[in-house]
């Protein structure tokens, strides 16, 4: 056998199922904070099933986290389509993601979930040439099938947001009304614009979203947003997501909090989100 033919075997048993190409022209955006706690996942499951029951688009909700806080808030629906993982389609030459997504009980919202070996794949990913670069290629089927592709991304700057930093269009940043996430917010955009002149000249910031807002705090609050109107005023968007309690207890349920609790000042607030995230990139 040649050393060409060869190589064509190897090809074959590591390609995978493979997945068929669909008509569509996926919006990435990566979900991204420094700072922990900030409501990220929370705003990725909700944003993304407002997107899909509001605005009638074909959502994928990818969870790069290996806490795995976007399948805990957000059910599946129907028996796994295969048994691998994310870390599986990361680290195997042409795999897609689309291989391993599943429909949730949200009519257009599918997701694929984290792994608990994450951690572990990140650091094999480090050392792989072209290591940035793993995910993008992961994508390339799954862009094909789904209007918007929402990465909840790690709450640090590791090799894992690198991949959903390259592999995006646009980056939503959720921030609370505290100093520390004021500091995250700013070493994300620098991170971001590192990306940029690097390895994605096409990424831009979609915007920041103020989440967990308690206007009790009338003081710090006001001290934090003059100062995010002055350094990112243009990107600053309108909906503010406040402290709610129905958000918290539809998480626990594995529910977005419109399907929760339709009357919620949250399951609102994400309404009005999706609405503005679907202008800005309509």
């Amino acid at each position: 056998m040649s050393v060409m033919n060869t190589l064509s075997n190897v090809k074959r048993l590591v390609r995978g199922p493979g997945v068929s190409l669909g008509n569509r022209h996926a919006r990435v955006i990566a979900v991204a904070a420094r700072k922990g706690g900030v409501g990220k996942t929370t705003t990725t499951v909700n944003l993304g099933a407002s997107l899909a029951a509001f605005q009638n688009m074909k959502v994928l909700l990818l969870d790069m986290d290996a806490q795995g806080h976007v399948a805990m808030s957000l059910k599946a629906k129907g028996p796994l389509p295969s048994r691998e993982t994310l870390s599986d389609i990361l680290l195997q030459k042409r795999r897609d993601v689309m291989e391993i997504a599943r429909p949730t009980a949200v009519e257009g919202l599918w997701m694929v979930p984290s792994d608990t070996q994450l951690n572990n794949t990140e650091s094999v990913m480090a050392t792989r040439i072209g290591k940035e670069l793993l995910l993008r290629n992961a994508l390339r089927s799954a862009r094909t099938h789904f209007d918007v592709i929402l990465i909840d991304c790690p709450p640090n700057l590791g090799t894992l947001t690198a991949n959903a930093l390259v592999a995006a269009d646009q980056v939503l940043i959720p921030c609370d009304l505290s100093t520390l996430s004021l500091d995250g917010v700013e070493t994300l955009v620098d991170t971001l614009e590192t990306i940029q002149d690097t390895l994605n000249p096409t990424i831009g910031l979609l915007g920041l979203v103020r989440t967990r807002v308690d206007r009790r705090n009338r003081k710090m609050n006001r001290a934090i947003e003059s100062t995010l109107e002055e350094r990112y005023g243009r990107w600053l968007l309108r909906t503010e997501i406040g402290v709610s309690s129905a958000l918290t207890k539809a998480q626990h349920e594995g529910l977005p909090a419109f399907m929760h609790d339709n009357g919620s000042r949250g399951a609102d607030a994400y309404e009005k989100l999706a609405d503005e995230v679907a202008r800005l990139i309509g």
